[in-house]
C-alpha cells in the first residue's frame, strides 16, 4: 500500500505547482479510492465520471490516474478501448508541438500503466497469498485420482484375478499373480510431476512492465529528437538511452526470491555511467535517464543501501545541471522527474516480482504436497497390501502342499483378496477403515500358522485407538517380513504397557545363512544388519520392479516417529527382534518432558 501511495504521488505532483488546486487534490483522492483495497468498495462509475470531469483541469498527472482509473473500475475489451480514449484526448489537448503531444499520450499510456499494475499486482498478490493452499489442494486431489486409476487397473485387476482363480482351485497361478502385485506393491514412489496449471498466473505483469519501458524510451526518443544536438551527439545519445532501457528492463524483470540478474555488478555500474554520461554533453546536459539508474539501484540494493545512495545521485544531479547553468525552475523539474521514475519502475519491479514470488511460493506447496501425497499413498499401498498379498502367497503355497484342506485356503484366499481389492479403493482417498490390534493378532496367528510357525502372543491391552492402530501396522509389516524373509518355527509377540509407554516386541527363530536380506539401520548411518528377518524388498523373482532396500521399515520408523515413538530392529541370540516404545500419555511423552528419541 505505501508503494502505491508513493507511485501515485510520483504521478500527480507537479514540482511547477507545489500548491496543487481543488481539481487536483479531488482527482487524487478519487484515486486513492481507486487503487487501495478496503476505500475501493467506494469506487464506481461515478467515481470514474468525476475524475473524467476533472482531468483537463487537474494537473499534467491527471491523464495518467484516469487512464488507470478506466483501466481498474471499467470492464472487458471496454476498458482497452476507453483507455486509448483517454489517452488520444490528451493529446488533443497538447498539440503545442509535436514533442508535447507525444509526450503528454505516452505519459498518459505509461503512467496509467504503472499506477494500474501497482494496483492490480497488489491484489493478485494478495488474491494469490489468499489462495496459495488451493493448488496443493488440487494437486493432492489430482494425485489421488491418478493413484485410483493406476491401482485398480493393475492391483484391482490382479486381486480380482487371483479371487477368479481361486473359484476355479488354481493355486499355482494365484501364487505367481500374488507375487507379481506384491513386486508392484512394494515399488518406490515416483517422482512428483509438475502440478497442475496455475490459473492465477499474472498474464498482464509482464505486458506492463514491457509496455512501460518502451513509452519511456519513445518519450526520451522524442525529446531528445525535438532538442536536435548534433549529430556526433545525437547517435551516440540515441545508443545511450537504449542501452539505459535496455539495462532496466533487465533489472526490473521477475526472478525468482533472493536471485539477483546475472552480472548485475556490471551492469548496474554501467547503466549508473551511461545514465550519468548525457549530463556532460556539449551545449547542454540531458538528466532524462538519471531516474532510470535510480531505479536499479531501489530494485537491487536493499532500502537501507539504496535510498542514501539515490539521494547522492539527485543531487550530484542537481549540482550538475546547476553549474551547467540550468534554470532553478529546469532544475528542479528534472530532479524531481527522475525521482518519480525511480519511484514508478521501483513500484512497478517490486509488486512484479512479489507476484512471481507469491506464485513461486504457491507452486513450491504444491510440490511438497504432491511429493507428500505420492510418498503417503506408496507407503499404504507397501504396508496394507505387502501383508495381504504375502498371506495370499502363503495360502495359496499351503493349498498346493495340503490339497485335502485346499477348499479352506482358497475361501481364506478369496477373502483377504477381497478385503485388499477395498483397501484398493480406500487408500488413494485415505478413507480406509482403521487397523486394529486385536483383529491384526488374530490374523497374524493364523497367517503364520499356515506357513508353519507357532506363534506365543500376549493378549491385546487397552490402547489409545491412534496408538492401537499404529502398532496394528507395526504388527502387519512385522508380519510380512516374517513370511517374506524368514524360515521361522516360532514367532513371539509380547505387548506390555508401562509408565504410559507402549512396549511392542516381536521375535522370530528364522535367521538362516542362506536367503538372507540386507537392511541398512538409516537410524544410526552405522548398523548393517544382515540377516532373514531384516526388511528388504528385493525379491529373486520381482526384477527390476523392487523397491530399495528396507522400504518398510523406513515406512514404520516414519509412522513410529511422528507418534513421538522409536523403532529398533537388531540380531538377538538365536534370531531377530523388531521394537517398538510407543508413548501412550502426555501427550505423547513418556516423561512429560521431552519427545521420545528415534533409533
Amino acid at each position: 500500500m505505501v508503494i502505491i501511495l508513493v507511485v501515485l504521488a510520483g504521478v500527480a505532483f507537479d514540482p511547477l505547482a507545489p500548491l496543487p488546486g481543488v481539481p487536483a487534490i479531488v482527482m487524487l483522492i478519487l484515486q486513492i479510492v481507486h487503487s487501495l483495497p478496503r476505500p475501493r468498495r467506494l469506487a464506481g462509475p461515478w467515481t470514474l465520471v468525476a475524475q473524467a470531469l476533472l482531468f483537463v483541469w487537474a494537473g499534467q498527472g491527471a491523464p495518467g490516474l484516469l487512464t488507470a482509473s478506466v483501466l481498474l473500475i471499467a470492464r472487458g475489451p471496454a476498458r482497452w478501448v476507453l483507455a486509448a480514449a483517454v489517452v488520444a484526448v490528451t493529446g488533443l489537448l497538447n498539440t503545442a508541438d509535436v514533442y508535447t503531444c507525444v509526450n503528454a499520450m505516452v505519459n498518459a499510456l505509461t503512467q496509467g500503466l504503472v499506477v494500474f499494475g501497482v494496483t492490480r499486482l497488489n491484489d493478485l498478490r494478495a488474491e494469490l497469498h489468499a489462495a496459495r493452499h488451493e493448488l496443493a489442494e488440487a494437486s493432492v486431489a489430482e494425485e489421488r485420482e491418478r493413484a485410483s486409476r493406476e491401482f485398480e487397473s493393475v492391483l484391482g485387476s490382479s486381486l480380482s484375478a487371483i479371487t477368479a482363480l481361486a473359484a476355479q482351485g488354481r493355486t499355482g497361478e494365484i501364487v505367481t499373480l500374488a507375487r507379481r502385485a506384491a513386486a508392484r506393491a512394494r515399488r518406490a514412489p515416483p517422482p512428483p510431476a509438475q502440478p497442475p496449471f496455475d490459473d492465477l498466473t499474472p498474464r498482464l505483469a509482464l505486458p506492463i512492465l514491457v509496455t512501460v519501458h518502451l513509452g519511456f524510451l519513445i518519450v526520451s526518443a522524442v525529446f531528445l529528437w525535438r532538442a536536435a544536438p548534433p549529430p556526433p551527439v545525437l547517435a551516440p545519445a540515441f545508443l545511450i538511452l537504449a542501452g539505459v532501457t535496455g539495462l532496466q528492463l533487465r533489472h526490473s524483470w521477475p526472478r525468482p526470491p533472493g536471485v539477483r540478474p546475472a552480472h548485475a555488478r556490471w551492469t548496474l555500474p554501467l547503466q549508473l555511467v551511461l545514465a550519468l554520461a548525457p549530463l556532460f554533453f556539449p551545449e547542454r546536459p540531458y538528466p532524462q535517464l538519471i531516474g532510470y539508474a535510480a531505479g536499479s539501484l531501489l530494485i537491487l540494493w536493499t532500502r537501507w543501501a539504496a535510498i542514501p545512495v539515490v539521494g547522492a545521485v539527485l543531487a550530484a544531479t542537481s549540482v550538475v545541471m546547476a553549474l551547467r547553468g540550468i534554470a532553478p525552475v529546469d532544475n528542479l523539474y528534472w530532479t524531481f522527474n527522475a525521482l518519480a521514475i525511480a519511484v514508478m519502475f521501483h513500484g512497478l519491479a517490486l509488486h512484479t516480482h512479489m507476484v512471481a514470488q507469491v506464485r513461486q511460493a504457491r507452486l513450491a506447496l504444491a510440490g511438497i504436497a504432491l511429493e507428500r501425497e505420492r510418498r503417503r499413498i506408496a507407503r499404504d499401498v507397501h504396508d496394507l497390501l505387502g501383508y495381504s498379498l504375502s498371506a495370499i502367497v502363503v495360502k495359496a503355497e499351503l493349498a498346493v502342499r495340503t490339497p485335502e484342506r485346499s477348499t479352506e485356503q482358497l475361501a481364506d484366499i478369496t477373502r483377504i483378496a477381497e478385503r485388499a481389492l477395498a483397501d484398493v479403493a480406500a487408500i488413494p482417498r485415505d478413507s480406509g477403515r482403521p487397523l486394529s490390534l486385536a483383529t491384526e493378532l488374530a490374523s497374524a496367528r493364523e497367517v503364520l500358522s499356515a506357513a508353519g510357525a507357532d506363534v506365543h502372543a500376549d493378549p491385546v491391552v487397552e490402547l489409545p485407538a491412534d496408538i492401537d492402530a499404529l502398532l496394528a501396522m507395526v504388527l502387519r509389516e512385522a508380519v510380512t517380513n516374517v513370511l517374506r524373509h524368514s524360515r521361522a518355527r516360532l514367532c513371539r509377540i509380547e505387548l506390555t504397557t508401562q509408565d504410559a509407554t507402549a512396549r511392542l516386541r516381536i521375535t522370530n527363530d528364522g535367521v538362516t545363512g542362506t536367503g538372507t536380506d540386507t537392511d541398512t539401520d538409516t537410524g544410526t548411518g552405522t548398523d548393517t544388519h544382515t540377516d532373514a528377518g531384516t526388511e528388504n524388498d528385493t525379491h529373486a523373482e520381482t526384477g527390476t520392479d523392487a523397491a530399495p532396500p528396507g522400504q518398510g521399515l523406513r515406512n514404520l520408523t516414519q509412522r513410529v516417529s511422528a507418534h513421538g515413538g522409536s523403532l529398533r530392529t537388531s540380531r538377538v541370540p538365536g534370531g531377530y527382534e523388531l521394537l517398538v516404545l510407543q508413548p501412550t500419555g502426555f501427550g505423547r511423552d513418556a516423561d512429560g518432558v521431552e519427545p521420545v528419541a528415534g533409533p
